[in-house]
């Protein structure tokens, strides 16, 4: 049996998987897509193309100013 999952965020922009069933943890918020475990992560393989926390990206790109 294979359960819902849905794909879950923070503000560093990091993404995870969690339960469908269950609420995200504190400080994670849900995209909105929600399937198979499978899915999930085939969806978080698309979307974060870049693993470095937000707040790291932002802090070079104003270094490169």
């Amino acid at each position: 049996m294979s359960a819902d999952y849905t794909v879950v965020y923070n503000t560093e922009e990091q993404y995870s998987i969690w339960r469908a069933d269950t609420e995200p943890p504190l400080g994670w918020s849900t995209t909105g897509f929600t399937g198979t475990r499978e899915e999930c992560l085939d969806r978080i393989d698309a979307e974060w193309t870049d693993m470095r926390p937000r707040s790291l990206r932002e802090h070079l790109a104003a270094a490169q100013q």
